[in-house]
Parts: C-alpha cells; structure tokens; sequence
C-alpha cells in the first residue's frame, strides 16, 4: 500500500508546523522521517493517520491511489504506534492487543475465537509467547513496546504508522528493538512509515530517508545516497559527524572524519596534503577518533581503525600529514 503526500500544509494559530510537503512512500517500504524537534515529522505523521487534518487547499493524501484526506482515522485502516505505548494498564497482554477488534462495531466484529487466534498468531510473530496473561507493568520497556506494536497489527492495517518508536528506551534496548524490526518489517512486508530525531537509526533501519527542517522536506533517498551526497549544508551537518573547513576563497568545504587519511608527516606532499599536530587521542571503542589543529588554527576530527592508530604510532603533540578530499563546499 504505497503512501502519496501532495502539498500539505498545517498551521497551528501564527505557527507553521507544515508547509506545502510533498513526499511518495512506496509499497512495502520502511521510510523514516528525520529531523530536529519542531521540523514537522510528528505532524505530518498524524495527518498521514488522520488524527490531524491538513489546511484546506490543494493537498492530499492517496492510500494506493484512493484518496483519504477527508476519511477519518478510524476508517483509514492505519496501525499507529505511539512513543510511550499507550497501553492500558488495567488489561492484560492480550486484551491489549485484542482491543481495537473487540470494540469494532458488532456488524464488523470478529468471533471471540478468531480474537483469540489473531491474538496468539501476534504474541507469536513479535515474540511474545507465554506472556499473553501478564499486565503491562510486569514487563519491560522492549516487550511492551511489541505488545503496542502487535495491538496496531491486530486489526491487519494498510499501513503502519510508528512516532519514535524507541525514543522511551535506553540505548542498548534500542540497538537491539530496532534490529528485530528491521527483520520484523521484512516478514511482514506492511508499508511503514516511522519518525525519528536519531540519525544513525534512520539510517541503519530505513529504505528511505526523509529530512525535514523547518516544516519541509530538505532531501529524500536512500539513506546510504543521503549521507553520502547531501543536498545542503544543514543534511551535511545533521547526518553524522562533518568538518566544517574554511579556505582563503571563503568558501566552507564539508568533509566526513572517516574520510581524511593520516600519514606520517615526513611523507607530507605539499600538493596534496595539509600539516597537522595531533591534538586528542581517543580509542575506546570500535573506531579510533583522533583531533588535531591543521596548520592554519582550524581543528579536524578524524576516524580510523584502532589498528592504523596503533600501525602510525602516534602520541598527542606529533605532527603529522592529512589528505583532505576537496568534494562538497558551501560558498559563504
């Protein structure tokens, strides 16, 4: 069920959450919507719902086609998951997940026993079994975040609609609910449209990658095509670590730490190369980061593997040579 989004604007009194935004998700995609508080995505996500409607004008929202701006959300046959679960704390697992069947109208109601069986086909597809009797409280942040997540699915919606999703989580939970999604969303193969600040978690869960700013849309891609080539200064610096440069023109050249190479100074070519002494020194993890003043005052952050850190040998106040790529630069 692909999403169609036509020049959508919503205002709030003199505030303007969203304007004249434009976007297609297509069938059975994860596409994220990613942005600093106040970008809009939150508000575009619920316009896509049906719990906000947009400005009266040309806009429109087309499930597969079909025309939904004026249908409301309970009839859109959206699946919404909320930051903070929303689930009812006086139900049981399964009562919460059989809920949005067990108050359809009467005409439109499942049998109590197809309630049940959808309910234990669900508990089995977010990994939940056993756990149907307990109530939201004996269980953890992860688990209740697949109980919300199995109640949307309950009612077999066209789309899935999550509004961050993780945000409730520690970080280590979230690592690991994101991964299972991944996986989740592939075997299910629901088009899914998810809001999101967290960079890296667009980026590692995404097909395709939405960046707002200021109520727009600053670039759509996929997200390897949106790191690699952003469309604007702000992408650059939003997307990810960057070094902002400035050369005697004037002009700001954005450039990625994994991106700078490290030599030994005495292998420095004046052509291509920039002196540099080391500044910091950080290798606790997985990538080495090294910061250092470039000989004109400017400092750079560089990441490299532990073991080229180890192979160069360096300590902090050594000099040494980088090779800077001239790619991408913003006149100022």
């Amino acid at each position: 069920m692909s999403i169609s989004i036509h020049s959508v604007s919503k205002t709030f009194g003199n505030y303007t959450a969203l304007d004249q935004v434009s976007l297609e998700v297509p069938d059975g995609s994860l596409t994220a919507l990613l942005g600093p508080s106040g970008s809009g995505k939150t508000t575009l996500l619920r316009i896509v719902a049906g719990l906000e409607f947009a400005d009266p004008g040309a806009s429109k929202i087309k499930f597969h086609g079909e025309d939904v701006s004026e249908i409301s959300a309970g009839q859109r046959g959206v699946g919404f998951v909320f930051q903070h679960y929303a689930l009812f704390k006086h139900m049981t697992v399964a009562e919460n997940i059989a809920f949005g069947l067990s108050v359809l109208p009467r005409s439109k109601r499942p049998a109590k026993s197809d309630i049940r069986d959808r309910v234990h086909e669900l508990l089995g597809l977010v990994k939940l079994e056993g756990l149907d009797k307990r109530r939201p409280h004996e269980l953890s942040g992860g688990q209740r975040q697949r109980v919300a997540l199995a109640r949307a699915l309950a009612i077999r919606p066209k789309v899935l609609l999550l509004d961050e999703p993780f945000g409730a989580l520690d970080a280590q939970v979230r690592k690991d609910l994101r991964r299972w999604l991944r996986q989740f969303h592939d075997q299910i193969g629901l088009t899914t449209l998810f809001v999101t600040h967290d960079q890296e978690e667009a980026l590692e869960l995404a097909d395709q990658v939405v960046v707002m700013r200021n109520s727009r849309i600053e670039q759509v891609g996929k997200p390897q095509r949106v790191y690699d080539k952003p469309r604007s200064p702000f992408v650059y610096e939003f997307l990810g670590n960057v070094n902002k440069l400035t050369d005697a023109r004037g002009a700001v050249h954005y450039v990625r730490p994994h991106e700078i190479e490290v030599i030994f100074a005495a292998e420095y070519i004046p052509e291509t190369d920039r002196l540099a002494r080391v500044h910091h020194l950080f290798s606790a993890g997985p990538v080495a980061t090294l910061s250092a003043r470039l000989d004109d005052g400017q400092f750079i952050e560089i990441e490299l593997s532990r073991k080229q850190l180890g192979d160069l040998g360096l300590s902090v106040g050594d000099e040494i040579a980088v090779r800077i790529p001239r790619a991408d630069e913003e006149a100022v």
